[in-house]
């Protein structure tokens, strides 16, 4: 009773204490790293109060802290909150017992010989990831005590009585505490003192086993972690009580698009990604206005708008706007008419800027993402920006690594970035919440400079493009420029030959002529378009390579209670297995992305590709996931189920490894089953 955990730590490059109090910073600020029910914490007010008793009983505070929605930002200056939480503190400090530092045994006393007399206190809401499915439950607010000079600090739970006053629920009580053993040697504990009380929700507060086992241990890893993030925390420039009700809304709202999804991408990833972004733009937006002092909201336009899906839900959330893309897609049919898409080529260059646009939106929007801050800043002084980096491209063309110290993502970002900086914009960056690895976004909403001055930012544009551009064909007038009857070396040259059909008649002047806009037509080139024959010839070639690589190792398969021997093959390197191909076999799978390796990993009911080595796929470790499939997964997993013939059956001399109940292949053209394919609707409802 009381102790919920304990774990040794060992700081051999002299992190702590100090790493100690960054851990319980990223738990109080963070709580979602750890406990993934929670969408984040709202830091309401943060103040240093006095370990003794001060003043006499204050009114009720109720009303300061408002009701959790994230009206006021996290980020504030706690000066007029500060006066506020020191009367809750008092209210607070009253309910705790007289003598050992108020606190009950064994929880470790505030204060004592020889400390300081003030204490840390940081009240704090938490923000619950999902909607209820009942009535929703008050926020659940914490005021964290931290005492630095004794290493501890206890988390009080707060509830709203009839009175409107705060009281501390006791039974949820905890304490985090870290103990200096000796040399390098510390110890980190949680203490419950009224543990057998404890009351978990499942979400603020999930079961005590957690805090001693998951809790505990991630607390423990972060102090003695010496690695700085090379990036900034989720969610930084906007407010997260904010953002994590207007997300709900939008994903109850949006979430049927999941079932009417006509595109061949995963549906539960660019919907909710797409929702997310747009619940971030629209708090960022709603925020500028205010400001600003704006009524009206922000106009866009979305360049490399994709599936159009962004677009769609800022446009039905009231902002007027359009997106741009090279290539239509099946989906912009569902979304109606009120939401605005145009099937275009976009050449950087004086017929491609938006004078009457409040915003320029880059959702991975590869080739153009560095020209979007120049375009930009050449529409009018008042247009924003917001970027979010995907591919890594130039001005003119794959971007090249110049900095080996950082990582290439993050050296992409320091460059687009820089470019912002170049166009006279004061960039901003945050880390978004998305599903996706590539989540950090730039944005540039302020300039560094005075109308005045265009001119001269203009020129900084152009003198930085050209020192960047490593073939350029012309320079005109120290412009960077490409018009209908400009000459280089002599020889006159056609802008329109260089474009595509549709932008020949309106083109302009063009930043740079050896920008390459994406095809309009997609090439496939992932070896999904090889002929059928071609690649079983290669897959029954590399797999009997394998099965024959070395004298057959068999493997014990039990079916039945008889155990018998089948053949698992060798493993070989991605080389050794191209070194046994002919040269006209690897010509053609060079002409596709990612080759030998793509066509095997295409293959998955016969081979696994691992750190660059190939192996014959056993079925029977295949491990099914601990993770509950999404409805539309297990719908199509279903609906896969004996469509097509087991290789193994047909192929391997010892057959297949799995016995034909447990196979999610046929076994014989007899137990093939028909296709199904699931049907669309063709509107959204």
């Amino acid at each position: 009773m009381g102790v919920v955990g304990t774990a040794a730590l060992r700081d051999g490059g002299a992190a702590l204490p100090h790493g100690f109090w960054a851990a319980v910073r990223v738990w109080l600020e963070k709580p979602q790293v750890a406990n993934r029910r929670l969408c984040g914490a709202a830091i309401e007010a943060e103040e240093t109060v006095p370990l003794g008793e001060i003043g006499e009983a204050s009114p009720p505070v109720a009303a300061v802290w408002g009701d959790g929605s994230g009206e006021g930002r996290e980020r504030r200056a706690a000066s007029a909150g500060a006066s506020e939480l020191g009367r809750l503190w008092t209210e607070v400090r009253g309910q705790l017992p007289a003598g050992h530092g108020g606190l009950q045994p064994p929880l470790t006393a505030w204060g004592g010989p020889g400390h300081g007399s003030e204490l840390r206190a940081v009240l704090r809401t938490l923000l619950p990831r999902g909607r209820p499915a009942g009535p929703p439950a008050p926020p659940a607010k914490e005021l964290a005590v931290q005492d630095v000079s004794n290493g501890t600090v206890t988390f009080l739970p707060l509830e709203e009585n009839s009175e409107g006053k705060y009281q501390i629920k006791k039974c949820n009580i905890y304490q985090i505490q870290l103990r200096h053993i000796k040399d390098e040697e510390w110890s980190m504990s949680i203490v419950a003192p009224f543990s057998e009380d404890w009351v978990s929700d499942g979400i603020a507060y999930p079961k005590l086993a957690w805090l001693g086992n998951e809790l505990l241990s991630k607390l423990a890893k972060w102090s003695v972690e010496q690695k700085p993030s090379e990036f900034k925390s989720t969610l930084s420039l906007i407010s997260v009580a904010k953002y994590s009700k207007v997300y709900q809304d939008l994903k109850e709202k949006y979430k049927e698009m999941v079932k009417v999804w006509p595109e061949v991408t995963d549906p539960e990833k660019f919907v909710y990604e797409d929702v997310a972004i747009a619940t971030y733009l629209l708090i960022l937006w709603e925020e500028e206005r205010k400001e600003k002092g704006l009524t009206k909201k922000q106009s866009f336009v979305d360049l490399g708008c994709g599936n159009g899906l962004l677009v769609h839900i800022l446009n039905n959330e009231g902002h007027s706007g359009r997106g741009i893309d090279v290539r239509r897609r099946k989906i912009w049919d569902m979304y109606g008419p009120e939401t605005h898409l145009e099937e275009s080529t976009i050449m950087p260059g004086d017929s491609h800027l938006f004078p009457d646009t409040d915003w320029l939106i880059g959702n991975h929007s590869d080739e153009l993402t560095p020209w979007i801050p120049v375009i930009a800043a050449r529409s009018s002084y008042s247009c924003c920006y917001f970027v979010l980096p995907c591919c890594f491209f130039d001005f003119h063309g794959k971007y090249s690594r110049r900095q080996s110290k950082k990582t290439q993502y993050r050296e992409y970002l320091d460059f687009v970035a820089q470019v912002g900086f170049v166009c006279g914009f004061h960039v901003e960056e945050d880390c978004l919440r998305i599903p996706s690895t590539k989540r950090v976004s730039l944005i540039g909403k302020n300039r560094t400079y005075p109308p005045t001055e265009w001119a001269l930012i203009d020129k900084q544009i152009t003198q930085y493009i050209n020192n960047r551009q490593t073939c350029a064909v012309v320079t005109c007038d120290r412009r960077l420029g490409f018009n209908h009857n400009t000459h280089a070396d002599g020889v006159r040259k056609e802008v329109g030959s260089e474009l595509p059909e549709d932008e020949t008649e309106t083109a302009g002047t063009i930043w740079m002529p050896e920008f390459q806009p994406r095809q309009k037509v997609e090439q496939i080139r992932n070896c999904a378009s090889l002929p059928r024959d071609f690649v079983d010839d290669v897959v029954l070639n590399v797999a009997n390579l394998l099965l024959n690589a070395t004298p057959q190792e068999s493997c014990s398969n039990m079916r039945g209670g008889n155990t018998n021997t089948w053949n698992q093959g060798e493993s070989l390197s991605l080389k050794e297995v191209a070194e046994h191909l002919n040269k006209e076999t690897l010509k053609r799978l060079k002409s596709e992305y990612g080759g030998l390796q793509t066509l095997l990993k295409n293959n998955h009911q016969v081979f696994e590709v691992l750190n660059g080595r190939v192996h014959i796929r056993d079925w029977r470790k295949e491990k099914p996931s601990r993770r509950a499939k999404p409805e539309v997964k297990r719908r199509l997993s279903a609906e896969a189920f004996k469509t097509r013939l087991c290789w193994f059956f047909i192929h391997h001399p010892d057959g297949c490894s799995l016995p034909s109940e447990s196979c999610p292949y046929a076994h014989g053209t007899e137990e093939l089953r028909q296709s199904q394919t699931i049907k669309k609707k063709k509107h959204i409802q």
